[in-house]
């Protein structure tokens, strides 16, 4: 599978050459991170099997569209072939990188920024580790799976970041720059202000 050319082309289609993103884009292979997922279909969510049909994975794998990978309890990872849910509403997904990308710009992300950011798939700590470098991420996730299938597939592709299972609503396990969770919280968690270094913390000019 040539899925570096469906990368590049991915790069090429949410960012600009000159961005500091489209390198980590062009380079990481988001197919690793979702080997299977969920679509919608006629009779309910249908598992698609990416090495079962690998012009079709890399056809959704590097389109800029989310992936959902969990519906209710049952992750695509662990469906029987072929299976169809009839119920259940998605529960975990791979976010469209586009997005994952506007949100490390909202986010003021630049050299040097140590973050922490949700798990997930891997993949958006996969892009931050190609633009920061494994020692300045640090990925969490309240699903031990998660962060366990995220730690090897992060590792089949060389990056070793910090990945642990934390609550991200509760204490964190550091010092950070940013803090970016694609996960809805409302209010903003006062362990969040505890954990950002005070020159970055909302308010305050960052150095």
């Amino acid at each position: 599978m040539d899925w570096e050319v469906h990368a590049r082309c991915l790069a090429a289609g949410v960012t600009r050459p000159e961005s500091r993103w489209y390198e980590p884009l062009a380079v990481t292979p988001r197919h690793v991170f979702v080997p299977r997922w969920w679509t919608r279909g006629l009779k309910g969510w249908e598992l698609r099997d990416g090495p079962a049909g690998p012009e079709a994975w890399m056809q959704a794998a590097y389109a800029d569209r989310t992936l959902v990978t969990r519906i209710g309890p049952v992750h695509a990872d662990h469906a029987e072939p072929g299976a169809t849910l009839t119920t259940g509403q998605p529960t975990s997904s791979s976010t469209l990188p586009g997005l994952v990308v506007t949100v490390y710009r909202h986010a003021m992300i630049t050299d040097g920024s140590r973050v922490l950011v949700t798990t997930g798939t891997g993949y958006g700590t996969a892009l931050l580790c190609r633009r920061l470098g494994d020692e300045l991420v640090t990925s969490v996730d309240v699903d031990p799976y998660l962060v366990k299938t995220a730690v090897e597939r992060l590792e089949a592709i060389g990056l070793r970041p910090s990945v642990s299972v934390v609550d991200i609503t509760g204490d964190l396990p550091g010092r950070y720059d940013r803090i970016v969770s694609t996960v809805s919280v409302r209010p903003v968690p006062v362990s969040w202000l505890a954990a950002l270094r005070p020159a970055t913390r909302p308010g305050r000019a960052a150095r």
